[in-house]
């Protein structure tokens, strides 16, 4: 980013620091409960397919909701939808810390998942509406929430944890009250889209190959990803303190290779080649995770070092989406959210009756099989890739913001949080 957008970083009006903070909360959520799966398992007397439900019902609630949520911007406008989405995942945080039982965890997560997912769909748009410096100024912030809070919440999980494994939960619900009173008080009303959003369109989209295939690659890895979140903290063996800091150092690396690897290797080699990469180690990864599972020190090492591929395949799978989507980008990114975040859903739950038919090392190989379909099947699309990055590289694609936007879709939707920002400066300009 420009050093004029980074200077604009500490001065941006107090709406604008409302939901980046909101933003940083919301982050935190994908490894706020990976610190505590331990513990709710033998505090609950839960069997880890049940505590893997955590993932499953959230994720799967997400994945419809990715459906939803532009037909609902569309027509309440963003900053209804954000406090919507605030105040979901208040109520749902609460209760599930309130919860005495693994499945009211479990429906409460599902809550959860539905005001998160109403809550990242917008936030992008509402920062770039309202911050001073233009779309280069609110993304560098968007990029500095994002980063705190997927490196943060696994150890925030971790120290709330470690005094009860209701901590993370009600920390959660605390942090985001603060968040949804300041949102309320100081966000100004947001425009509308100019056009409303059809539920069925991103259903429709799927019927273009291009699609499909990105999207079918993004569930393939997502199930090797959230098998790996959801039990690799079974064979680590550490306290909730010890897990949050091993899930941290994986959270600086997942990060910054988002934001700033993936990029780099995007215009150095392209993105085919790149996301080969990418896959290719994550199922290596998966793999030594299942054969050497007993082995404490191994299984933190690869689960360190998964970040990087994580990173890097997060964001280049997602740009790729917009690159050959033959369909407008909200549309694309909807149904493509939709579609990969099934396969994170059915993952862990899937993985938790591998561990009880056989033993925990299977999950993970059937995970790096998959990453390896995963291959497969991303390349029998190379060629609209190779035709994406050389479209890209004339000028079609691809500026500072798009960019930034392909890593807000991944870490949570915001499928049109930029283009309709982008729609309602348009409309003023052409008043």
């Amino acid at each position: 980013m420009s050093g004029a957008a980074g200077n604009t970083l500490f001065k941006q009006p107090k709406a604008v620091y409302a939901v980046a903070f909101a933003c940083v909360v919301s982050f935190m959520g994908i490894g706020l409960v990976d610190p505590i799966l331990p513990a709710l398992s033998v505090q609950l007397h839960a069997s880890p397919s049940q505590v893997s439900l955590l993932f499953t019902s959230y994720l799967l609630v997400t994945a419809v909701a990715m459906l939803f949520t532009g037909w609902v911007a569309s027509r309440i406008g963003p900053k209804r939808t954000l406090i919507v989405g605030l105040g979901l995942i208040v109520v749902f945080a609460a209760l599930a810390g309130l919860s005495g039982s693994i499945n009211g965890i479990v429906g409460f997560r599902a809550g959860w998942g539905l005001g998160n997912a109403l809550f990242i769909a917008t936030s992008l748009a509402v920062i770039v509406a309202s911050a001073s410096g233009g779309f280069a100024g609110a993304i560098v912030l968007y990029e500095a929430a994002l980063g705190l809070g997927i490196a943060a919440g696994p150890l925030v999980g971790g120290l709330l944890g470690d005094i009860s494994w209701r901590g993370p939960f009600f920390g959660v619900a605390v942090l985001m009250a603060i968040a949804l009173l300041a949102t309320v008080t100081l966000l100004d009303s947001t425009p509308r889209p100019a056009r409303r959003s059809s539920i069925l369109e991103p259903l429709k989209a799927l019927r273009h190959r291009s699609l499909l295939t990105m999207s079918l690659t993004a569930l393939l890895y997502n199930w090797g990803f959230f098998t790996m979140l959801g039990y690799a903290p079974y064979p680590m063996k550490l306290g909730a303190v010890q897990l949050g800091f091993v899930f941290f150092a994986w959270g600086l690396l997942l990060a910054f290779f988002s934001i700033t690897g993936a990029p780099w290797l995007q215009a150095r080699f392209g993105t085919a080649p790149s996301l080969y990469g990418a896959l290719s180690v994550f199922a290596l990864l998966l793999l030594l995770l299942g054969l050497f599972t007993d082995t404490r020190w191994a299984v933190i090492a690869c689960v360190i070092a998964s970040g990087i591929a994580a990173g890097i395949n997060n964001t280049l799978t997602t740009q790729a989406v917009m690159l050959v989507a033959p369909v407008e980008r909200p549309v694309a990114s909807a149904a493509y959210g939709f579609v990969r975040f099934i396969g994170g859903g059915l993952a862990p739950f899937a993985a938790g009756k591998m561990v009880e038919h056989w033993n925990i090392h299977v999950p993970f190989v059937v995970g790096a099989v998959a990453v390896l379909a995963g291959v497969a099947n991303l390349s029998t699309g190379h060629r609209m890739l190779a035709r994406a990055d050389a479209s890209m590289a004339e000028g079609g694609h691809g500026d500072a913001d798009d960019v930034a936007g392909e890593v807000a879709d991944e870490f949570g939707g915001a499928p049109d949080a930029i283009d309709h920002e982008r729609e309602a400066v348009r409309g003023h300009l052409a008043r």
